[in-house]
């Protein structure tokens, strides 16, 4: 029921959504592609977000509520984090200015289902960041610190130091560089497949930044099956200690900034982690030594360099269409994680086209596509988005509005349409192939969909999952806080058994063996 509380934190949710993606989209870079049609393909997978969203939305909280995808969030990688949190409102609601200004949609309709958007990503991000008490970076000063601090702690404890030279340091930036390049074009030369967050501050001159890379492997895309059979963790979790460097922005795009500069010297500590709706939190990967992990980032890049090659050929050989559905595909799906944690995934629901989107296909060229969406996100020109000569938008006090409000005379009873049920999409893709790489190893979706409903992790389960920072911190010699730090500290090498009340200092005493 669509009530005046409902609409106010709906528009409010609007306008602040509003005005962070003018600011990130005014301050970043520009997302240009000499392959890609990519302004084009954006176009259409923010008209898939607007249809499809709701009912996705509603059929993933049948099964798990958005607040206990928040709370999950905080415990894995995967597609959780500060990017597809931003991404799942704002796509929507650019998918939804695009019908307003096509004379395509009234203001007023649909309005439930755009109210039960925000609420739904409100609750989520409430949830994801209850730590630090924001609804995102904006509201944090450019911020990200979702994570509790026992796993802070464990992050720290088990960082290999590295110096500027040696091979660790070498086979940690060089994994860094191709894999970045791998995942830039898995997902069509956008950033969908990083994330960063943090930072966290470990010492007077150090900070610690995580950075999380996502489908890698064999999964969800099917431009991946045949070219990623080989990689054997569709996430990773890189931990970086940087020294002498102190990041001051952290955004909801993961792009961050520091002073001075984070350049490879800095690198000063570095870990790995895997992690997937199927694990408990963040599990190791080739932490045993030092020697062990650059090793293992060697062998991993050696394998994710075969498969960039390998995307290349195929990619190749697309049609423009086939350039289309990827990249648009890439975009909708940003918040497909949602519906694996949940275990109802479908390939149909995710994987495809909207027809009521593909309509649009023709109009998308490349001249089209540029100039519209130049006018969408930056130049904020067009007639939906224009207010009255006496308003001053944040950020470049022009009288305009990034995002439409829904207009509150829709609590008058004025008739509104609401969007129709999904219908089948549309692929120029091959079938997708029934294989999807997780910690469980490689299985069918419907075994996949089975094993995540019935999985709950221990630390989210009763008494653990409402213990949050500030319980500890009252209530430091309680059983159940000693219990759940000893859960996340049990692939720990340093910390392993210690339990609650460590500091910094400890931890650093740890592993410089003095005690």
């Amino acid at each position: 029921m669509l009530d005046y509380a409902r609409l106010l934190e709906a528009n409010n949710a609007i306008q602040t959504i509003g005005d962070d993606t003018y600011w990130l989209c005014v301050t970043r870079t520009v997302q240009e592609s000499k392959l890609f049609p990519v302004p084009s393909y954006m176009l259409l997978s923010y008209l898939c977000c607007f249809y499809r969203y709701p009912a996705l939305l509603r059929k993933i909280e049948a099964k798990m509520s958005a607040e206990e995808i928040g709370d999950r969030a905080r415990a894995m990688g995967g597609k959780f984090g500060n990017l597809p949190g931003w991404g799942l409102p704002t796509f929507f609601l650019l998918g939804r200015e695009i019908l307003l200004n096509m004379g395509a949609l009234h203001p007023e309709d649909a309005a439930e289902d755009v109210a039960y958007v925000m609420d739904f990503w409100r609750r989520f991000k409430l949830a994801q960041q209850r730590e630090d008490g924001h609804l995102n970076a904006r509201e944090f000063g450019q911020r990200v610190q979702l994570l509790p601090e026992r796993r802070i702690q464990r992050f720290h404890a088990d960082l290999h130091p590295c110096v500027n030279g040696d091979r660790l340091h070498r086979a940690a930036q060089t994994f860094l560089a191709t894999v970045s390049q791998y995942g830039f074009l898995v997902s069509c030369e956008s950033r969908c497949t990083l994330n960063n967050s943090g930072p966290y501050k470990l010492g007077e001159n150090r900070e610690l930044i995580i950075r999380d890379f996502t489908d890698l492997a064999q999964g969800d895309y099917p431009w991946l099956d045949g070219v990623a059979d080989d990689i054997p963790y569709s996430n990773l979790t890189v931990t970086m200690e940087a020294t002498d460097c102190h990041f001051y922005l952290m955004d909801d795009w993961g792009s961050f900034e520091s002073q001075p500069e984070f350049t490879a010297e800095k690198l000063t500590g570095v870990g790995l982690y895997t992690s997937d709706v199927l694990t408990e939190g963040h599990v190791p990967v080739g932490m045993g030594s030092a020697e062990e992990l650059a090793e293992t980032f060697e062998r991993l890049t050696e394998a994710f360099r075969k498969a960039t090659v390998d995307l290349w050929k195929r990619v190749a050989g697309w049609s423009r269409d086939e350039m289309m559905d990827a990249g648009a595909i890439v975009y909708f799906s940003l918040i497909k994680d949602f519906a694996h944690v949940a275990g109802v995934y479908d390939v149909d629901d995710w994987m495809k086209i909207d027809v009521r989107a593909d309509r649009f296909r023709p109009l998308l060229n490349d001249e089209f596509g540029r100039d519209f969406l130049g006018e969408l996100v930056g130049l904020v020109d067009l007639p939906t988005q224009q207010l009255h000569e006496y308003a001053m938008m944040q950020h470049n006090d022009r009288p305009c509005r990034y995002i439409s409000h829904i207009p509150y005379s829709v609590l008058n009873g004025e008739d509104r349409e609401s969007l129709a049920p999904i219908t089948p999409g549309v692929s120029h893709f091959p079938a997708k192939q029934d294989r999807y790489v997780t910690s469980a190893g490689p299985l069918t979706l419907a075994d996949y969909n089975a094993r995540a409903a019935a999985f709950r992790p221990a630390q989210m389960q009763a008494p653990y999952r409402f213990l949050c920072d500030s319980s500890i911190r009252n209530d430091p010699a309680s059983e159940a806080a000693n219990a759940l730090y000893r859960m996340e500290q049990e692939q720990s090498a340093l910390l392993k058994g210690r339990g609650v009340g460590l500091t910094r200092a400890a931890i650093e005493a740890l592993r410089e063996g003095k005690s």
